[in-house]
């Protein structure tokens, strides 16, 4: 018995840092806010915004649920742990994929500027950005974009890495970059990711993490998918959680 209470408070205590959810419309123009989700946790040491691959489209309702089943969104409250607020980042529209995406737009790059501004000021964190897949593309555009854009993140961090993300070498904070050893996507190649970690220059902060096993359902491209990191999500959280909180 004293055993079973033992574990039940321990995993209490696990549980207790990580508040309440809660959605955040950040003002775009006249258009469509952007939606967010944000999950805090008491005495927070950073702030990681989340940027889903596909078209990006989460269709985040009033009370933060989604049927977007998205590696993110698996694993949002694993941040907690951590010390690390984490943020799902919606887009009002479909942002395609492939050729066809829209992430380097101006459009999508100012509601990047808009929601990193926001929780830049709102929680007074060090934050930083998270692109997976198509996400990638999102916030290698971003870090791209100028000096004054970098200033605002303490860094960046691409995993399963579509293929013509990359990142300039003149852009002089830490990058992570994670990837699926089995990733099936033709989309996203192994060799992507390692590529922008070995393209940093030497004085800079870097570092490439593979993983390993899990399991891989349906389309090679999908969030269930080894390029998903399916059954993999602890480990694929602490190695960004890791590489952010000692940088």
């Amino acid at each position: 018995m004293m055993k079973f209470i033992r574990a039940f408070i321990f995993l209490v205590l696990l549980i207790a840092p990580a508040a309440y959810a809660q959605v955040f419309d950040v003002p775009y123009k006249d258009d469509a806010p952007t939606r967010t989700l944000l999950t805090p946790v008491k005495n927070a040491k950073a702030v990681v915004l989340l940027f889903p691959g596909g078209g990006g489209v989460l269709k985040l309702q009033d009370d933060g649920s989604t049927t977007n089943f998205h590696t993110f969104v698996r694993s949002k409250d694993l941040w907690a742990q951590y010390g690390i607020d984490a943020v799902l980042v919606d887009t009002p529209y479909d942002l395609g994929a492939g050729l066809r995406n829209s992430r380097s737009i101006r459009d999508h790059q100012q509601r990047i500027l808009n929601v990193v501004t926001y929780y830049k000021e709102k929680l007074n964190l060090p934050v930083w950005i998270f692109g997976h897949s198509m996400g990638t593309v999102s916030v290698t555009e971003f870090v791209n974009g100028g000096k004054e854009k970098e200033s605002l993140i303490g860094g960046v961090i691409v995993a399963g890495t579509y293929r013509s993300a990359t990142v300039d070498s003149d852009v002089k904070i830490p990058v992570l970059a994670i990837h699926h050893v089995d990733d099936g996507c033709a989309s996203t190649p192994f060799v992507t990711s390692e590529r922008i970690i070995e393209s940093r220059p030497k004085q800079s902060i870097s570092q490439f993490i593979q993983i390993d096993g899990g399991i891989s359902e349906g389309d090679a491209c999908g969030s269930r998918a080894y390029h998903g990191f399916n059954q993999k999500e602890s480990e694929f959280v602490k190695a960004a959680a890791q590489f952010i909180l000692k940088n």
